[in-house]
């Protein structure tokens, strides 16, 4: 008996350091069956140990300590919460994709995870006795899941119980798994994509009728007899394997007790999305970006925005953080300014019939009264009909040093740029208010329409127009600094705003700079659409302008790759790069050759 409890205790030993070693955390307190606990978030609890004696159920809870472990280690329990859907199977369904989610990444790295995971889950699966519609639901959903994202071995009795489940289950998400798959590492956009999928389904939905439907079946049956019940009851089981969309496995911890509830995820933290709203049977197909309402949008000068005086305090402001960057900027505006100017030398064309006569050839005609006069005409240049629009990124996750450092290089690119005579505007984008303002207050009379498209009030700020000289406009660069301008960030829409102003201008050559910190974020509207609705159309547009125009875009991440969005664009990681950078990108434009043509 002592060996036996001795031996007990060593497993209970081994399983607590695995569990802290696979979970990133020395302070994780693990508890077996009704053993004590604080219950607080950094505790597991795993099944009775009274009466375990052989390998099959030390391996079953090697394999739920494994599960466990990993779910804690990579799964933040605020972004979970946030993506959660409404009803009972599709909530047990979308915390099993969590699980399998942060098993995938712990199966990359451990080898032995992974084969402790599948042991127990292939013996747990053989002798499975499917009975209940929700039973089969579950179970042909973890099925699905880790077949296609663990690998596991498909198993020809299950499949065959599972059929009808698996079919339309994959043809729902045959289209998705790949991007499932690629977006294991980042749990905001895999549970807001799989909380979706699960909500389009509407199975709880399902079941409930299955349900109301067996009562009725069974009121009648009363008074049936007993050859009608078993055609009926094969009836029913035919008539619901049709309208069934989807299935899923039970959790690991289901293995557990109830109390698991307590042990969910370490909480972490939260940088996560918006609550993505539960949308019930609502059809997310090909859905064009629109705008609720643009009746509380404004596009507005920087003055109008703020007084003179305040202008003036906002400017001294900017200029005080501009004196410790003064000598790291004017040497980068002046490296810019000689590149330019180099280009914009003036050049001729001699030997010509008309024009300004060319003086250097005048000795010809004194020698010879015969030699016809010489005139002469100075080439164009590139760069003396060129607009660069300078379009900043005014959201709240700018504050600090990287609007200040964006202010400070725009106003110093557009003073340089005009010694160039090279035309420049400065424009921000930002929302009017935080969770949506007038518009969500509109939507939300006229009884929140489903999917209303952008919800938040645009402002668009000109801080400087083309043709207004930089002097003019110095002071408006400071507005930037401004205690609670900074908000939303909608950089789709500000794309276009800012092509539409450009394509009314009559110069030859245009450039876009963009300036911004990642992808778009608009709360109210994320919360009432779909997860990628704002990101879908800044890369459509950016596709549009990049391809169906004469326009150059190129845009500068701070801290974030935005390539995803735009083929020309650089990241910057350190704010203090950013002049660097700004300067050289269009040094690079402008010294090179421009071979754009015009559509």
């Amino acid at each position: 008996m002592s060996n036996k409890k001795e031996s007990l205790e060593n497993f209970k030993t081994a399983i607590s350091s695995t569990v802290r070693s696979l979970s990133n955390s020395q302070k994780i307190e693990v508890v077996f069956g009704n053993q004590n606990t604080n219950a607080n978030e950094n505790s597991i609890k795993l099944p009775d140990l009274n009466g375990v004696s052989n390998k099959l159920n030390y391996e079953e809870i090697r394999a739920i300590a494994d599960s466990k472990s990993l779910k804690l280690r990579f799964s933040d329990k605020k972004t979970l919460k946030k993506f959660e859907p409404d009803g009972n199977i599709s909530k047990k369904l979308y915390h099993i994709s969590e699980k399998i989610r942060c098993e995938k990444i712990g199966v990359t790295y451990f080898q032995g995870v992974k084969n402790n995971i599948e042991n127990y889950y292939q013996k747990r699966l053989s002798g499975l006795e499917l009975k209940k519609s929700e039973d089969k639901i579950i179970e042909s959903f973890e099925n699905y899941l880790r077949v296609k994202f663990l690998n596991f071995d498909e198993d020809d009795q299950v499949n065959k119980k599972l059929k009808s489940y698996k079919k339309d289950l994959n043809k729902k998400f045959k289209n998705k798994i790949n991007e499932l798959k690629d977006l294991t590492l980042n749990q905001e956009k895999f549970n807001a994509l799989i909380s979706e999928l699960i909500s389009d389904m509407s199975l709880d939905d399902v079941v409930d009728n299955e349900e109301k439907n067996e009562e009725n079946n069974k009121k009648e049956d009363k008074q049936s007899k007993p050859q009608n019940r078993e055609q009926k009851a094969k009836e029913k089981e035919e008539n619901y394997e049709e309208m069934v969309m989807d299935g899923s496995i039970p959790d690991l911890e289901n293995q557990a007790t109830d109390s698991d509830k307590s042990d969910e995820e370490i909480e972490v933290e939260d940088n996560s999305r918006p609550d993505l709203r539960k949308r019930g049977n609502t059809n997310f197909g090909d859905l064009r970006y629109k705008s609720f309402t643009e009746e509380f949008d404004e596009i507005i000068k920087a003055e109008e925005l703020e007084t003179s005086d305040e202008l003036l305090r906002l400017r001294k402001n900017l200029d005080q953080q501009l004196l410790q960057l003064k000598n790291f900027i004017s040497k980068l505006a002046n490296k810019l300014q000689r590149k330019l100017l180099a280009r914009q030398n003036r050049s001729w064309d001699f030997d010509l019939e008309e024009g300004l006569l060319d003086t250097s050839k005048l000795t010809r005609v004194i020698m010879d009264p015969f030699n016809s006069l010489s005139f002469k005409k100075e080439k164009d240049t590139e760069f003396k009909d060129t607009l660069v629009t300078i379009l900043i990124d005014n959201s709240g996750s700018m504050r600090g040093k990287p609007i200040s450092v964006a202010a400070i290089c725009a106003d110093i690119l557009s003073r340089t740029l005009e010694r160039c005579m090279v035309k420049v505007e400065i424009l921000g984008f930002t929302t009017k208010h935080w969770k949506g303002g007038s518009s969500r207050e509109k939507w939300m009379k006229n009884e929140k329409p489903v999917l209303p498209g952008r919800l938040n009030d645009l402002r668009h700020i000109i801080y400087k127009s083309a043709d207004t000289p930089w002097r003019q406009a110095k002071n408006n660069m400071g507005l930037m600094l401004k205690e609670g301008l900074l908000k939303e960030n909608i950089d789709g829409e500000a794309l276009k705003w800012a092509f539409n102003k450009m394509s009314k201008r009559k110069e030859d050559r245009k450039i876009l700079m963009v300036i911004s910190d990642g992808a778009p974020v608009d709360d109210s509207t994320l919360s009432t659409n779909t997860s990628d609705y704002l990101e879908s159309n800044l890369k459509k547009t950016v596709k549009w302008i990049e391809s169906k125009s004469d326009i150059e875009l190129l845009a500068i991440g701070i801290g974030h790759d935005v390539t995803r969005y735009y083929n020309k664009a650089v990241k910057i990681t350190d704010v203090q790069d950013l002049g660097d950078v700004m300067i050289n990108q269009l040094t690079d434009l402008f010294v090179k050759k421009n071979k754009k043509t015009l559509h």
